[in-house]
């Protein structure tokens, strides 16, 4: 995995450099040191936030290494539900069967034929929500759109707080360093009357504090918050693709338009050209 593959440069090229520089790497093991910065980190972190946002930042983390399964084969799904939806409602009838599929979609045998998206209730609630206000006679288009825009911008307020927690404790870390500096400063200056060994060993000490808050704060948490921004990102598309498709068909336009007006929401490397899209339409519908 790219992560994966970052974080051994990352470490190779910082501790590697150093070792080729005649470091030693045991001069850098220094446990009191990592413990006030890392702990004092953490500790702020907990205190900052609540701890539906710190579940979160392990969930996502999680998604950083494992991936968040926003790729372009649930998106080809999600174009295959939203399609399967329009072309119901455009039936002799259709709204009163969409209704029962959205009254229960677990017992749906139109959501269950789509497993990616009935494995990501929030999004799959997010359509049904979204397709009972279609439902709706008397909502005009424009309605409609404002009430999905304002949904989704609460979804990803609250989606980034995980973001904004860690990004904040990057910005710390080496603050938290310098504190772990001086620290060790003080303890040099109780040991001036000992030996000169002894006061570089407690000099070194308090440098790397200062390198350990810098280190993890620029080159581990800081591109963590980043890499889950991005997971983020590719969620937020799923929802992005919903909304356009739903206003589009809502305003008149014929299934496989709608959901191509969503399909141009998603980033280039996931995003089918619409020839594509129209074969994997026309695939599902033969299978189904």
């Amino acid at each position: 995995m790219l992560i994966l593959f970052g974080l051994i440069v990352l470490f190779a090229s910082i501790f590697g450099g150093y070792v080729l520089a005649q470091g030693k790497m045991l001069a850098l093991w220094q446990p009191y040191e990592i413990l006030i910065i890392v702990g004092g980190a953490f500790g702020a972190m907990v205190i900052a936030n609540p701890p539906q946002v710190l579940r979160a930042i392990g969930r996502h983390t999680k998604y950083v290494f494992a991936g968040t399964g926003f790729n372009k084969t649930y998106y080809d799904e999600l174009m295959h539900l939203l399609n399967a939806v329009f072309v119901i409602l455009r039936r002799q009838g259709g709204r009163k069967t969409l209704e029962e599929h959205i009254e229960n979609p677990a017992d749906s045998a139109l959501f269950n034929t789509y497993p990616r998206i009935a494995s990501t209730p929030h999004v799959q609630n997010f359509i049904v929500d979204n397709l009972r206000l279609v439902l709706v006679e008397s909502i005009e288009t424009h309605e409609l759109e404002a009430l999905i825009e304002e949904e989704m911008h609460n979804h990803e307020v609250e989606m980034t707080r995980p973001v904004q927690a860690l990004m904040t404790t990057a910005d710390a870390l080496p603050g938290f360093g310098i504190m772990a500096a001086v620290l060790g400063i003080v303890i040099t200056m109780q040991s001036l009357d000992g030996p000169a060994g002894q006061i570089g060993t407690h000099i070194a000490a308090a440098l790397v504090g200062t390198f350990m808050g810098v280190f993890l704060g620029y080159g581990v948490v800081g591109p963590l918050a980043a890499a889950i921004e991005h997971s983020i990102k590719y969620e937020m598309k799923a929802y992005e693709l919903i909304k356009t498709s739903i206003v589009s068909h809502h305003g008149g336009t014929p299934p496989e338009i709608s959901v191509d007006a969503g399909r141009k929401m998603l980033f280039g490397e996931n995003r089918p050209s619409f020839t594509e899209m129209e074969g994997i339409i026309s695939e599902k519908k033969q299978k189904t």
